[in-house]
């Protein structure tokens, strides 16, 4: 018997884009959560369900293990779950009520329960933790477990059903000294699973760590229920003692650092450079940035130094209307700017394209094309503006809101409000975005090896078949998008 059962509800094999690409993360926060429990003294166990095939699988589980406690903590450092997708949402509803038919009190943390409280209570829900949640859980916990079950009025970050309405307590202060936390218990993680897909798949070994919390800038469309609007960082000495304590353990190939914003103090990525160097505990990473921060304090050079390997940017839109409508702060010309930096460092570029942004003509998108072929990106991400409640986008289109108010997968693509075209267009515009940027590189690498034939290797002939199969198929999907656009406008 142990205290509490951690779990979450991102099942890979239910999105099936992200199972296709086969490149899965253990669930970060929530063994950084079982890990802030345990050093309270509390007895945990994970049923990680991110390679599960269905929901039941949790049930030998609960039976072996008998919780007390069954959490469902969401792992808020991958934006999937920030994506609030409802077949997720469906997941967490059917392990909250295996976790109740075998006697445990079952509490729930992620952004989709924040938005959607009386959606949780109705499916055997108890409580919800709503904000930054390690101490939440902690004071939960103790007065669950240790204190008499007594209703918990006085913690804050809380919501519970109280005389036949949904009760939440004062919001509770994001933590400021985020060094406090435990580093995660990577012993809960079936490692050798994850070693194994990640090399068979992709031929190297990656795993997530976290250096922040939070994002302080406005993008208008970007959900923020659990920090709010607030950055916390991390020490780069302290961040260096986990990459040096994850070498001598796990020894992954690759890091994927998994801030929304990597580095954005002034003068930490360079003390970074420092001490990973110094400790020599570098491992390859990939990021995330803005195109404005790579611009200053020497940030490109920084990164190489430390590692870096890609650094995926909010490009977008190649439109400056669409920027500027969506609050971006950044403009076309540091996109371009920032990714010829990186790219003369020797930085993979990873570009995130979205379309169907309010007022998005076809004269916008054929920007965007413009943007990725002439800056040409390494690897591109396309969605389509998707609104969550919190954001000044969800209301600005909240009347306009069908029945349908969240994806069912992450290529779902339904804009779910009146934007210029349809889902069908969209799911569209998506293919051919891709097949011409699957072109354009290849015709990149052809140019190369024209140029030093002796290069030639595995993956520029792939390049070169991707680049044949997307030509020959292209043609037909820009006629189908030209169709639609007709008939759509």
């Amino acid at each position: 018997m142990i205290d509490i059962l951690f779990t979450h509800s991102y099942f890979l094999r239910f999105d099936p884009k992200e199972f296709r690409a086969m490149m899965p993360y253990p669930p970060l926060g929530t063994i950084t959560a079982a890990s802030y429990l345990r050093n309270k003294g509390f007895s945990v166990a994970l049923h990680d369900v991110m390679l599960s095939k269905s929901e039941n699988e949790i049930q030998p589980v609960l039976k072996d293990h008998k919780p007390k406690l069954v959490v469902i903590y969401d792992d808020s450092f991958n934006y999937l779950t920030k994506m609030c997708l409802s077949r997720m949402r469906e997941a967490a509803f059917k392990l909250a009520k295996y976790a109740k038919e075998n006697g445990c009190t079952v509490i729930v943390f992620s952004s989709d329960a924040t938005d959607h409280l009386d959606q949780y209570f109705e499916h055997d829900v108890d409580y919800v933790i709503c904000g930054e949640a390690e101490i939440t859980l902690g004071e939960l916990a103790d007065s669950l477990l240790r204190n008499g079950s007594q209703v918990p009025d006085n913690i804050t970050g809380l919501a519970f059903v109280k005389d036949g309405g949904i009760h939440q307590t004062e919001n509770r202060k994001v933590i400021r000294n985020i060094d406090m936390l435990p580093f995660p218990s990577w012993d809960l993680v079936d490692i050798e699973m994850y070693k194994k897909v990640w090399r068979e798949r992709q031929g190297y070994f990656s795993i997530n760590i976290s250096t922040t919390r939070g994002c302080p800038f406005h993008c208008n469309w970007c959900a923020k229920p659990l920090y709010g609007q607030v950055y916390n960082s991390r020490s780069p000495e302290n961040v260096v003692e986990e990459i040096k304590l994850l070498k001598k353990t796990i020894k992954p190939d690759h890091l994927w650092i998994t801030d929304d914003i990597f580095g954005l103090k002034p003068g930490w990525v360079s003390r970074f450079s420092e001490i990973v160097t110094r400790e020599n505990a570098k491992i390859p990473f990939k990021c995330l940035s803005r195109v404005d921060l790579l611009l200053k304090h020497d940030t490109v050079r920084h990164l190489k130094n430390a590692g870096c390997q890609t650094v995926w940017i909010g490009a977008e839109s190649g439109s400056q209307k669409i920027l500027d409508a969506m609050e971006k702060g950044t403009t076309v010309p540091q996109i371009y700017e920032a990714t010829e930096l990186l790219h003369r460092a020797g930085i993979r570029v990873g570009f995130f394209l979205q379309f169907g942004y309010p007022g998005e003509t076809r004269e916008d998108i054929d920007m965007t094309f413009k943007m990725v072929y002439d800056c040409k990106p390494d690897e591109i991400g396309v969605s389509v503006s998707y609104p969550l409640p919190g954001t000044t986008f969800y209301d600005r289109v909240k009347a306009e809101l069908k029945e349908k108010q969240n994806w069912t997968t992450s290529d779902d693509f339904d804009p779910m409000f009146s934007a210029t075209y349809s889902r069908e267009y969209y799911r569209t515009l998506h293919k051919v975005v891709h097949k011409k940027f699957r072109v354009w590189r290849g015709m990149r690498t052809a140019w190369d090896l024209f140029k030093q034939p002796l290069r030639t290797d595995k993956k520029s002939l792939r390049s070169l078949a991707s680049m044949m199969y997307h030509g020959s198929t292209l043609p037909i999907q820009s006629l189908r998008l030209e169709r639609l656009e007709q008939k759509e406008t």
